[in-house]
């Protein structure tokens, strides 16, 4: 295994980056990766306005409304499992240059289906691009940002998620009044390929470089990105020190018991987020405002409220992880949705029967999605990244994506029903209980790791300490 020296630092060419130009580059590079998530929330985003009109031409059941709108999840499940060899293999920037390709292909693919079944083929397609998108940029971008303002940057990823939807969202409003499903879903394309054109720019993940004994190419990238030579040589002597055991995930899964502890965290905190009940509202918004009397221009006019609300409310998360760290976040984000989704509950079960509570109702929904927006939305992504060890980082979050789309899929796949079985207040109260169960979970299992470099969190996982002390 190659390993790093002062001497093998010192021998690049690369000249010292300014310090204001580093940052820029390296806030640049996180926000151009970022952007990949911006491809998973137009997706979301353009599905939930376009089901009803798709229901109406292809005159299709609730039940098949359901696997067309998860059948992206599965293929995104599949993905997922494939990006972890992939993002080893061919490195992070090739595996989102693939994704950007598949994405563009599904999206155009989904403008021109002719039946049920082919809008299903292709949203499968569409999701093998998302769910090496949403395996990559993670990655990436926990090993290209700076340590001190990790949290933040990584943050980003699930902002452009929730830019993503409302662009969708608005788009949807304005397609919504020819109906027109096919220029919904393939418009997409266009953001597609801007984004690929974009991955062309980015530096390759440090990390991979070394890990590929590409030492002298690692240490201009980080040059670029850190600006300063003393703190380029000491990130690649820590990388370094990590990379003397090679990547070996599943071995190092069936052997070591610390590593498959990390690997249940990620695999639970991806549940966690999933099972909040956020996509229920993102998959089927249009839906939820049809059972609160609104007719169907002002249900995606409330739609696109949602993705605005979705959208500021992320800019909570990314000003405070560093700062208040993750834990307390989360704390206040379940209490929070459990409250609005309660409340939205009992208006069900109560009835809504005048314009005022029609309002009220809407309100305490939006209360969920700031709850959301503002915690488990960008901090799982976060945390997930931060606590799998270097050695089995790929297999580890790959493992935990995986089961983010899996869950994604059971949410898609049941919502409407569960509408029809249990009823519509019970549905929610449903949902209201898991986040009150996930404060519990957070207390006793996740651990804080804001300031911490990802080799402390490491060593102290393997030293075999519980999981909340890894952190701090």
């Amino acid at each position: 295994m190659n390993t790093v020296t002062p001497t093998t630092a010192a021998s690049s060419s690369a000249a010292p980056v300014p310090a204001a130009a580093s940052r820029a580059t390296a806030v640049f590079t996180c926000i151009l990766a970022a952007l990949a998530g911006l491809m998973f929330g137009l997706d979301i985003g353009v599905i939930s306005g376009a089901s009803q009109f798709i229901q109406k031409e292809f005159q299709i059941s609730d039940h098949m409304i359901e696997w067309i709108v998860s059948s992206m999840m599965l293929g995104a499940a599949l993905g997922a499992l494939g990006a972890s060899w992939m993002s080893a293999a061919l490195g992070r920037k090739r595996s989102l240059i693939l994704g950007a390709v598949l994405f563009v292909t599904g999206s155009l693919l989904c403008g021109w289906a002719w039946s049920p079944e082919a809008l299903i083929a292709a949203r499968l397609i569409l999701g093998l691009a998302i769910g090496i998108a949403t395996f990559t940029a993670p990655l990436y971008l926990a090993e290209v940002a700076p340590e001190h303002i990790r949290g933040a940057m990584i943050s980003l990823y699930q902002l452009m998620i929730t830019i993503g939807i409302l662009v969708a969202f608005l788009s949807d409003t304005a397609f919504s009044y020819t109906g027109n499903w096919r220029w919904m879903l393939g418009v997409i394309a266009i953001p597609g390929a801007l984004f690929l054109f974009g991955v062309f720019f980015l530096p390759d993940s440090p990390r991979w470089l070394m890990m590929r004994g590409r030492q002298r190419d690692a240490h201009d990238v980080l040059i670029r990105l850190r600006g300063d030579e003393s703190v380029a040589h000491r990130e690649m002597t820590d990388i370094a020190e990590q990379l003397k055991t090679p990547q070996r995930g599943w071995h190092l899964f069936l052997e070591n018991a610390n590593f498959r502890r990390s690997v249940g965290l990620g695999v639970l905190l991806q549940l966690m987020q999933q099972f909040t009940g956020m996509n229920v509202v993102m998959y089927y918004a249009p839906r939820i405002f049809e059972n609160m009397g609104y007719d169907p221009h002002a249900q995606l006019w409330f739609t696109a409220i949602v993705g605005l609300t979705n959208v500021l409310a992320t800019f909570i998360a990314i000003g405070l992880v560093d700062r208040l760290g993750r834990k307390p976040i989360l704390y206040i984000g379940f209490v929070v949705m459990a409250l609005g989704l309660g409340v939205v509950g009992a208006m069900m079960h109560l009835g809504i029967t005048s314009h005022v509570e029609q309002l009220f109702t809407v309100g305490m929904l939006l209360v969920f999605i700031v709850g959301f927006a503002m915690s488990a939305g960008p901090l799982v992504w976060t945390l997930c990244s931060e606590v799998q060890p270097l050695k089995g980082r790929d297999f580890g979050i790959g493992c935990s994506t995986f089961t983010n789309w899996i869950a994604n899929m059971i949410v898609g796949a049941t919502f409407l029903s569960l509408l029809h079985g249990i009823g519509n207040a019970a549905t929610f109260w449903l949902y209201a209980g898991l986040n009150l169960v996930f404060i519990v979970l957070t207390f006793w299992l996740v651990p804080e790791t804001k300031g911490v470099t990802l080799e402390q969190i490491e060593s102290k996982l393997m030293a075999g300490k519980r999981l909340r002390e890894i952190g701090r």
